[in-house]
């Protein structure tokens, strides 16, 4: 600790420490910071959402763009057959007809997935991960509960306002008959 009464030497001292401590954070904010920018720069392209896109949607059959783009040279033969009569392709071929249009089909697309058993789990795992920090708060930060929260001594009081007759004409007291000593 720096002191007002030390010596010039010390004062220094200490705020050299305080310039270095700061000099170090910034640097190692900085060097973070070049880290991260680094990293995200290598991430990925950006699309051009200006251009057709494929979505494979159940409320949206026919999606803006096929979903297969560059074709190998079976399929550019497959395309041109598809010109011509379907009742001379084969099942086969009509299904890779269909996967250079859709990924998926109906049947696919409408599959359930496992999804929710992750959203689930995750919803579990904060759930108790907030639980025991509520327990930790109540062990460790939060103060015992004061001594007028026993059971004994809200007994004493209650006896303590019924001989004092407290408010004995609508409240506490007008509810207690002294007579047989009960509540009315």
């Amino acid at each position: 600790m720096c002191r007002t009464r030390a010596s010039p030497g010390t004062r220094m001292l200490c705020l050299t420490a305080g310039r270095l401590g700061t000099l170090l954070s910034r640097r190692a904010v900085a060097a973070l910071g070049t880290t991260t920018a680094r990293m995200c720069s290598h991430v990925s392209q950006q699309a051009d959402m200006s251009l057709p896109m494929y979505w494979d949607r159940r409320d949206i059959p026919l999606p803006d763009r096929p979903y297969n783009d560059s074709l190998t040279a079976t399929e550019k033969t497959l395309k041109q057959k598809e010109k011509g009569p379907w009742n001379i392709l084969s099942n086969e071929e009509k299904l890779a007809l269909y996967r250079i249009m859709f990924k998926d089909t109906y049947a696919e697309m409408k599959k359930p997935s496992s999804e929710w058993k992750t959203v689930l789990g995750g919803l579990f795992f904060f759930i108790g991960l907030t639980g025991l920090v509520v327990l930790w708060q109540r062990i460790y930060v939060y103060p015992h509960p004061p001594h007028t929260f026993d059971e004994e001594w809200e007994a004493k009081q209650v006896k303590r306002m019924l001989d004092m007759r407290v408010n004995p004409v609508q409240g506490f007291s007008a509810k207690w008959d002294y007579e047989k000593g009960q509540w009315k």
